[in-house]
């Protein structure tokens, strides 16, 4: 099988369209490969790989095997072995890889391995690492969860065989597959009820995902990743916001704009003054651990500080999308209630007459775990309006609803139609106010709507 990966020229991917699975998709058309693939519809991921030579198939079904006769199929996380064209592809004999067994096997070709896991701040750290490599004269290659402002707004780059900046999901254990020479571990939180069901398999996870590793980076700052490696049998390298005993920490934390500034140092040795410009305290926590994951590699302090300047964010990661009428519309991703309570105490400190939050929640089974943990979360905002709940891969055999999130919390109101939340937010909005449209679905719709509509 490692042969056929090899030199097999002739790649599927079912479900090419994600962003990650067309990323590798990029990757094997640089390489020179023949690459097909499936999707539900098209979009502008797919439309690209098009127009790079890539055969990309609308709708799933067992024609689209008869057609490419490929080597290799590569299959998203998503894609269940009822799936008519995964059906084919085994009945045809074709050997079949998981995107995290795929993604497994061709890192193993460089030099440094980051791999940046935990169940927040993935995609925003592998930003801040793949800025601080853009920084100096490495040439990494990166494969992002979010498209990237310094990556030309793209959410992957192909560069040379010495170093690659990934991002490690954890979603059904994906990244038990790879192999980093440098783990990096933000936080550990219940997620994914659906697949995990306790916080004890997450962290049994999360702990193994990292055994292949020479060194894990290890935020203090969070208990259940402190606790989970305090007996990693390999070298473990610590960061801390304020804690002395961490190797790497910060010294006179301040917040300029609400983007925090501070020295960062090792044990009693200042390295540099870091500089964001992205706001909030989880990025100092977020920009620690991809400090200390570049000096592990040998990158200097002077790139990690021009770097971590330059790293503008990621797309849907408090993003700003525009201004109308004294409003700002904003839009997160953040579909957790650690990332949801961590984005809105950040809108809080940017001075704004109110923060209005349309919240779209991911999938019914975190809706229903997690209930009251969203409706803490949500009450850092003025005032929330909970669209319906986004099904992804799911049906709601759960029985829950918006109304559910909204019936926990004050200054809350839940609806039954996108549409309704959309004409809430104009019935509700104030010059002045923050708006945010924040979960992991089609919310951000609502924002983009708003702004079009303001400026007709």
């Amino acid at each position: 099988m490692n042969e056929m990966i090899v030199n097999g020229n002739k790649i599927h991917f079912i479900g090419i369209g994600g962003i990650m699975m067309s990323s590798l998709a990029m990757m094997a058309l640089k390489d020179g490969k023949q690459v097909t693939g499936s999707d539900r519809a098209p979009s502008a991921l797919t439309e690209e790989l098009e127009r790079r030579g890539a055969t990309v198939y609308y709708g799933q079904c067992a024609e689209n095997i008869e057609k490419t006769r490929p080597e290799v199929v590569v299959y998203t996380a998503a894609i269940h072995p009822d799936n008519e064209e995964y059906a084919a592809a085994v009945a045809a004999g074709i050997p079949m890889l998981s995107r995290a067994q795929y993604l497994g096997r061709l890192m193993t070709a460089y030099r440094h391995r980051i791999g940046v896991s935990g169940t927040h701040g993935k995609s925003t750290t592998t930003g801040m690492l793949s800025a601080i490599c853009l920084a100096g004269s490495s040439d990494p290659t990166v494969l992002c969860g979010a498209e990237l402002a310094c990556l030309d707004g793209n959410a992957f780059r192909i560069g040379k065989k010495e170093q690659l900046v990934y991002e490690s999901c954890e979603y059904t254990d994906s990244f038990l597959s790879f192999h980093p020479t440098v783990a990096v571990v933000l936080n550990i939180d219940l997620d994914h009820v659906d697949y995990f069901h306790s916080l004890s398999q997450m962290k049994e996870s999360f702990y193994r995902s990292a055994l292949d590793a020479e060194c894990v980076v290890v935020n203090l700052d969070d208990a259940n990743t402190k606790e989970t490696f305090a007996a990693y049998p390999k070298k473990v390298i610590t960061v801390s916001i304020d804690s002395e005993d961490a190797d790497y920490r910060t010294k006179e934390l301040r917040f300029e704009k609400g983007c925090g500034v501070f020295t960062l140092m090792k044990g009693s040795e200042a390295l540099c003054e870091i500089r964001l410009s992205v706001p909030g305290k989880h990025n100092v926590s977020n920009a620690l651990c991809a400090a200390a994951a570049a000096l592990a590699c040998g990158v200097s302090a002077d790139e990690i500080c021009k770097g971590l300047f330059a790293f503008g964010g990621a797309v849907r990661r408090f993003e700003k999308k525009g201004s109308v009428d004294g409003v700002d519309v904003y839009d997160d991703y953040a579909h957790h209630p650690t990332e949801i309570e961590a984005t809105l105490k950040t809108a809080k400190t940017l001075g704004y007459k109110r923060v209005v939050t349309v919240f779209q929640s991911h999938t019914y089974s975190r809706t229903a775990g997690l209930l009251d943990e969203f409706a803490a979360a949500l009450s850092h905002s003025d005032l929330t309006l909970v669209a319906p709940i986004f099904a992804a891969r799911e049906v709601n055999t759960f029985g829950v609803s918006a109304a559910d999130i909204a019936a926990r919390m004050e200054n809350a109101r839940a609806f039954d139609s996108m549409e309704q939340t959309y004409a809430a937010l104009k019935e509700e909005v104030q010059k002045g106010d923050l708006v945010i449209t924040m979960g992991a679905g089609d919310v951000y719709r609502i924002g983009e709507r708003f702004l079009s509509d303001g400026k007709n």
